[in-house]
């Protein structure tokens, strides 16, 4: 673990200073670290530039002085699951001499609902056995609970958190739609927590001992990203990283990620990046290194800029040139809508919760092959179809984005432009997925958002689809609404829905 006369010098220095002196070492034996405390406790720093062993471990292992006469406690086992350190080792003292070594290493599963394990203690001069056989026979241990191949398939292994303050169905309720959009996002969802808390923790948003609890759930599955269900401050978000040396998003991230994926015209993509740059401007942030880096000039009075202001000053640069083109391409969109009117053409927008299968009602009515998936967000670029009604009216029908629970305010507020085509329409068909046991939840969504975008006063029509996939007392609560039930992959089931339409749209115009 450490030699005797390295042990001897710790222990010295360590009284002389009254504080407590910590060294990091390689495997090869290398001190990587020297680290001085207090009295105590030591903080150890970010080991983001050195990188981790041949398997899941870190390669380094902590060795620190302590003037109490106790072993390895709480927080040191915190920094060991967390910085993924081979080994961490106590030395207590007596009179400036190394006195007893108490060392303690992760277990590769748990037992007897203990996470980690303690070697009895031992004189720093007594030691006996290979540390570096331990630490190896540990790591394929680890090894062979996850092999380390799955890990590089390129492919984001993730860890699911939400931490409520509210009720926990809620949050299970919202759990289970994180689960649907990190599928949507490509990602393999590996396990998910649930903390409920009577307020979030300012710095983690969950506790330490659940911090604790995940690190070390991560180290076993293989996870390399933390997915929250909240939307995390900048400073949360560094804290968990640094803390658990994994990658770290939240809920609104996932769901910019996902449009930035799927977007196809070149208004939608504009709208992404927009809406990704304004999330990432106040997220910006300089670590102590990126003071160092200024910039100046000749006559320029002072250090001049930090790359912190630069990388802001590009940033709100690069939005201002979007919201210009942006600003182009919805004049275009306005003008075809002008087109569009001056022929007397009626329109009919599809809106609803995403994934509720608006672009397959589209396909089947208009006979298009609109993309349409089983994925939350398949379809972003708005789409419009002609379409004739049986009594000879001839329409145009828009397919729109998706709404979901929480939508970013950057989204929504990107995709304005892309949004007023529902400001020109007619009837609005809300689309309802039957199926779904939140679909009352959805609904309730939906309208919300359609009254903040000031459309609650258009003519809506209830579409209740997949009554193919629902039993019969979701069928009684469709009852009690008002609207008209489909499915949305059989044409002969559309025809109730054609009647009722176009009944709808032509008292619209009328009254219009």
């Amino acid at each position: 673990m450490i030699g005797r006369e390295t042990a001897r010098t710790m222990a010295a220095l360590s009284t002389e200073l009254n504080r407590q002196i910590g060294l990091l070492i390689h495997r090869s034996g290398a001190i990587a670290k020297v680290v001085v405390g207090d009295h105590d406790r030591i903080v150890i720093p970010a080991l983001s530039e050195v990188g981790t062993g041949g398997g899941r471990l870190r390669g380094l292992r902590c060795v620190h002085t302590s003037f109490r006469k106790a072993g390895v406690n709480e927080e040191d086992v915190m920094d060991m699951a967390c910085l993924r350190l081979d080994l961490m080792a106590v030395m207590t003292m007596e009179e400036g001499l190394p006195e007893l070594l108490y060392t303690a290493h992760l277990l590769p599963r748990q037992e007897d609902g203990r996470d980690w394990a303690e070697l009895s203690p031992v004189h720093p001069a007594n030691q006996q056995g290979s540390c570096l056989e331990l630490i190896e026979s540990l790591e394929r241990e680890f090894v062979r609970e996850r092999p380390i191949r799955e890990v590089a398939r390129g492919k984001d292994r993730a860890l699911l958190i939400s931490v409520t303050t509210g009720s926990r169905v809620l949050a299970e309720d919202s759990m289970a739609e994180l689960v649907e959009l990190a599928r949507s996002a490509g990602v393999e969802v590996l396990g998910e927590v649930i903390q409920r808390r009577k307020q979030m923790h300012p710095r983690f948003i969950l506790g330490r001992g659940k911090l604790m609890e995940i690190m070390l759930t991560s180290l076993r599955l293989g996870v390399n990203l933390l997915l929250f269900d909240q939307e995390l401050s900048p400073s949360q978000i560094r804290s968990v990283t640094d803390h658990t040396d994994l990658r770290v998003i939240d809920r609104t991230q996932l769901i910019l990620d996902i449009f930035a994926s799927r977007a196809r015209s070149r208004e939608g993509k504009l709208q992404i990046e927009m809406a990704q740059l304004k999330y990432m401007l106040p997220k910006l942030t300089t670590r102590d290194d990126a003071l160092s880096r200024l910039t100046g000039g000749i006559g320029a009075r002072g250090p001049g800029e930090t790359r912190l202001e630069i990388d802001k000053r590009r940033i709100n640069d690069r939005i201002a040139r979007l919201a210009k083109e942006l600003k182009a391409v919805g004049s275009q969109r306005y003008h075809r809508r002008n087109r569009r009117r001056k022929r007397d053409v009626p329109v009919i927008s599809l809106v609803g919760y995403t994934n509720a299968g608006k672009s397959t009602l589209l396909n089947t009515l208009t006979r298009s092959e609109i993309q349409a998936e089983d994925l939350l967000f398949a379809t972003l670029d708005p789409t419009s179809r002609r379409l004739r009604f049986p009594q000879d009216l001839e329409v145009i029908i828009t397919d729109t984005v998706g709404f979901i629970r929480n939508l970013p305010a950057e989204l929504l507020k990107a995709f304005e432009s892309t949004l007023e085509e529902l400001f020109e329409a007619d009837l609005l068909l809300h689309v309802i997925d039957l199926s779904n046991p939140q679909w009352q939840q959805q609904v309730a969504v939906v309208e919300a958002l359609l009254q903040e975008l000031e459309l609650g006063q258009l003519p809506c029509l209830k579409v209740f689809n997949k009554l193919d996939q629902v039993e019969e007392e979701a069928l009684k609560e469709m009852a009690r609404e008002q609207g008209v039930g489909i499915s949305a992959v059989d044409a002969a089931s559309l025809e109730p829905l054609l009647v009722k339409a176009q009944h709808l749209l032509q008292r619209s115009l009328q009254a219009g």
